[in-house]
Formats: structure tokens, C-alpha cells, sequence
């Protein structure tokens, strides 16, 4: 089974769109046996402070106008989370149980907060995506296992949310350009970027 490893914060909205990237592109190349390993990247601890709900869905609604409108549909800054660690560590406890449980839980997270306006640091909201998934409470065990990969990322020298391994290839955020334009992002899709990065992974 091959892998496609990408550190990323499950607030944040660039990953959500890259993630889908990639499940589009697997499905429509047949590599389903390709899986994701999402690692945390707590932006909360890179940066030293929580992300803010305004700013996100400044993102949000700056991706939405230029290359995802069809994502985010459900987004809700009132509900975005005050914390992304609890939903970091359930998404390790389903990697512990299996790399397609842990890859589905990771996606499940990020529909949760930006499909459906959940709060992902509620834990009613994480104990019914655990339960859905048959995974109990999560402990010390994975909240250790966070900082583990995070600083597993640090050693790697990830630049941001979301940055991708796969063999020896890597590529931070490979598809999309971003730019700061006044108060604004101009953002861009790069097909060729996340095509190509991908093709050196499904070729094995």
C-alpha cells in the first residue's frame, strides 16, 4: 500500500481544498489503493496563538470566489473551533486502529467544520464522529502522539498547512498559488503542480 503523506491543520481551509484534490485525482487515475496519512500540524502551536474565526473565513470566502465554489457551502466562523488539538488527536486514535479509518476520519473532521458548520473542538460534535466511526474517548496517548508529529514535521522542515511527502518528492500547498493582494488573496489553482507531484507518487 502506498502513502501520501501531508502534515496539515484541520482548520485549515487551504488543506480541506488540497485534500479533495487529491481524492479527486485518485479516484479519477484508479490509484485508490494510494492512501493518505494526514499527520497533525497544530497552526495553534506553529504560531503560538489559536486561529481566528474572522480571518479564516476571509480565506474561505476568498477561495470560494476564485477556484472552490463548491466547497465550504456549509461554513459557519460562528462555530469555527477554539482549539483544532482534540480533533487532531482523534484522527491519530483512528490512524492507531487503521490508515483507511484514520484517513477517513481525517477528511470526516474537516467535512464536519467546513461542509456542515460544526464546531470540531465541541466534544459532543467529536464523540458522535468517533462513535460513527467505532473509536471511544481519546487520552494522553494521543495528545502525546500529536506533538510527536509535530515535531516529526519540524525535523522534516514542513513549510505550512498542507505539506506533502511522498517518497523522496514534497510540495507545500501544490494546488494552489497563493498571493496577498491589498486585503485580499489572490489565489490560483495549479493543476500542473498537484498533477505532477501525484503522478511521481501513483507511479510508485
Amino acid at each position: 500500500m502506498r502513502t501520501i503523506e501531508v502534515f496539515a491543520d484541520v482548520g485549515c481551509p487551504f488543506a480541506h481544498v488540497g485534500l479533495r484534490e487529491v481524492l479527486r485525482l485518485r479516484e479519477s487515475s484508479g490509484h485508490a489503493d494510494v492512501r493518505l496519512r494526514v499527520r497533525p500540524w497544530p497552526l495553534e502551536l506553529v504560531n503560538g496563538v489559536a486561529m481566528e474565526a474572522a480571518a479564516i473565513a476571509e480565506e474561505v470566502a476568498d477561495l470560494r470566489r476564485s477556484v472552490a465554489p463548491d466547497l465550504f457551502r456549509g461554513f459557519d466562523p460562528g462555530h469555527y473551533p477554539s482549539t483544532t488539538l482534540p480533533a487532531l488527536e482523534l484522527a491519530e486514535l483512528a490512524y492507531s486502529e487503521s490508515d483507511l479509518i484514520g484517513e477517513r476520519v481525517s477528511l470526516a473532521l474537516r467535512d464536519a467544520l467546513f461542509e456542515e458548520g460544526r464546531d470540531v473542538s465541541d466534544p459532543a460534535v467529536l464523540e458522535d464522529i468517533g462513535t460513527s466511526f467505532g473509536l471511544g474517548a481519546t487520552g494522553p496517548l494521543q495528545r502525546d502522539a500529536v506533538i510527536a508529529e509535530w515535531q516529526s514535521g519540524q525535523a522534516r522542515h514542513v513549510t505550512g498547512s498542507p505539506h506533502f511527502f511522498c517518497g523522496t518528492s514534497e510540495a507545500f500547498c501544490p494546488s494552489l498559488r497563493i498571493t496577498k493582494v491589498g486585503a485580499h488573496l489572490e489565489i490560483r489553482d495549479r493543476p500542473e503542480s498537484i498533477e505532477t507531484f501525484l503522478a511521481s507518487c501513483f507511479a510508485g
